[in-house]
């Protein structure tokens, strides 16, 4: 199995949809989709991301499934932290939380990270399950059974198939750091994914065991084909 994971295009968050330029992003990342040869569709719940992911479904003639938990809005709700300020930020997105978060003691404990002094308050063990628990089902289904005591996945049935999900930004984070164990502090604060970025995984059957390699992070080869702009933010 190949599998995709592809941001929206460029958002109006409130309301929740695409702007113009968002809806040319999501057409040109159809153009690269297409090439894909892409068999399953999937999509967060959130209007940005069905609207991103409707292009290449009528390209391709097929359904978008769509999945909630996928949705940012309870990434949002669990990973975010409201500030003295007033604002609500990402956890990886402040300078107080960020410089813990690349710290040698939250890099030594490893997949225990939220289990730090200055995080444990916050529930973010339980939060962080909420969606690995989510995640592990879905892939479960896809073929690929998530053995996450020795970071690797069991080919339940092995499948040549392209699955593709439009998502989100923040919660992507989340998602892969899990699906590739690795924690989630250093995945967060070290990559950011553009809009209509593709992110490519192969899960490539080893008698059995399957370890996800990425052949391309964020990529955004249709972006400067169709010469639109690009930007590296959450």
């Amino acid at each position: 199995m190949v599998f995709y994971y592809v941001r929206h295009g460029d958002p109006i968050y409130n309301p929740d949809q695409l702007t113009p330029l968002g809806h040319r992003q999501a057409e040109s990342v159809s153009r690269f989709m297409a090439g894909c040869k892409i068999d399953k569709i999937f999509s967060s719940t959130s209007t940005r991301a069905i609207q991103t992911a409707t292009p290449t479904a009528e390209v391709l003639k097929k359904e978008i499934t769509q999945l909630d938990f996928t949705n940012e809005k309870h990434a949002w709700e669990r990973f975010s932290v409201e500030f003295a300020d007033g604002k609500r930020r990402w956890i990886e997105q402040s300078d107080q939380f960020r410089n813990i978060l690349v710290s040698p003691e939250v890099f030594a404990l490893g997949d225990k990270w939220y289990e730090h002094p200055d995080l444990a308050k916050f529930n973010f063990g339980e939060h962080f399950d909420f969606f690995r628990n989510q995640i592990d089902e879905f892939f479960a289904s896809l073929g690929y059974e998530h053995d996450r005591k020795n970071r690797l996945f069991h080919a339940t049935r092995p499948n040549d198939d392209n699955v593709a999900l439009f998502a989100h930004g923040g919660f992507g984070g989340i998602f892969l750091s899990s699906i590739l164990d690795i924690p989630y502090p250093q995945f967060s604060t070290r990559f950011s994914i553009c809009h209509t970025g593709v992110t490519c995984i192969s899960f490539a059957d080893k008698s059995g065991d399957v370890i996800p390699v990425i052949s391309q992070f964020s990529g955004t080869p249709h972006l400067f084909a169709d010469r639109l702009p690009t930007a590296y933010y959450k």
